[in-house]
């Protein structure tokens, strides 16, 4: 089984099937999106003709919402998803950070007076930036310094008071979520167990229980569960020591092509185990300070490099940092996919 091409297929990073990002997002169930700009890309990626002012358009038309449903990290996630998400997953991301919180002071008093003090800088469709947000809160003698005031917005974004609302210019802003998408599905516990491992199964998959509860934040109990309630949907196949599921239509992409893939794209970060994707010996040149997932260049399948960008007055440049020299094949291929990334942004694009 090739693992790698079958998720090159089922992310849409090989055959992209969908015109609209919001799908893309509510077919994944929920897309990376701690760097803004690498998660607008992530889904142009795997969205037909997108360009980045159509996939913000779809944020802006509230379809899709970035919030901090699991994980304690940023994610894109459709608009009627967000609330049953946020009430499955959430709670156990607060769990985790409770001993964070007391080391800054942050007890139920603190937050309680800080979502009550948001919600009436808020009310009636405001928008605020966080610097804004943060001087409410100073001036009522919450102090924000130390990363409390993060830990605040994340809090309360958790417990589905607030959400991100669209940019203003540079910088983003904070709104009700209430507000913002007054309706939006609840499910049961255990009909939202299955719906995620649906989701993450579907769109991931060949992947593991493990890789499932690595991705959501459930507990292994609660990823088997949600898998087991699922089961007479996917396939399976045992790799090695590892069963893996997946969807019965899955078949691997036989695209030769290459992708340049953003920081913490779906493809690289959603499994607690990358060695189907990623030589080990490479691993630390992939992983910023602190295990973070740099913008990746994948070949068939493979993680063969990283790279960055330059925006300038003359479009955007690609720089590769390559682990062994490309074929001319791939060599042709790495500038094709250059000038897919620069007609997402809409400037030229050049590899140096």
């Amino acid at each position: 089984m090739n693992i790698a091409r079958i998720r090159l297929a089922n992310q849409h990073i090989a055959r992209p099937v969908f015109d609209d990002p919001a799908a893309v997002v509510q077919w994944f169930g929920a897309v990376q999106a701690q760097d803004y700009f690498g998660g607008l890309w992530a889904l142009g990626l795997r969205t037909r003709g997108a360009t980045e002012a159509s996939v913000e358009r779809a944020i802006d038309d509230r379809r899709v919402v970035r919030t901090w449903p699991m994980r304690g990290t940023l994610h894109f996630v459709a608009a009627a998803d967000v609330r049953w998400m946020l009430r499955l997953l959430a709670p156990r991301v607060a769990r985790a950070a409770s001993a964070r919180w007391r080391q800054l002071e942050l007890d139920n008093r603190v937050m309680a007076r800080s979502a009550k003090l948001a919600e009436k800088a808020l009310v009636g469709g405001k928008r605020l930036r966080r610097e804004a947000m943060y001087k409410v809160w100073n001036d009522a003698g919450i102090a924000t310094h130390e990363s409390r005031g993060l830990h605040i917005l994340g809090a309360l974004a958790q417990a589905g008071l607030i959400c991100f609302g669209p940019r203003d210019a540079k910088q983003h802003t904070f709104t009700l979520l209430e507000e913002w998408l007054p309706s939006a599905r609840l499910l049961e516990r255990d009909i939202a167990l299955g719906e995620i491992a649906r989701r993450y199964f579907l769109s991931h998959g060949p992947a593991t229980v493990h890789d499932f509860a690595w991705w959501s934040g459930l507990t292994v109990t609660d990823a088997r569960a949600g898998l087991d309630s699922v089961k007479s949907e996917l396939e399976s196949e045992t790799v090695g020591a590892r069963t893996v599921w997946f969807a019965a239509t899955s078949t691997p992409s036989a695209t030769k092509a290459l992708f340049l893939l953003p920081a913490w794209d779906e493809y690289t970060v959603a499994y607690r185990d990358r060695n189907d994707i990623l030589d080990p010996r490479h691993a630390i040149r992939v992983n910023a300070g602190g295990g973070v997932l740099k913008p990746v260049v994948v070949v068939r399948g493979q993680v063969v490099g990283t790279w960055q960008r330059t925006i300038g007055k003359g479009g955007v440049v690609v720089r590769p940092t390559l682990f062994a020299r490309l074929d001319r094949a791939d060599g042709v291929a790495l500038d094709v996919a250059a000038r897919k990334y620069g007609r997402f942004l809409g400037v030229p694009a050049t590899v140096r």
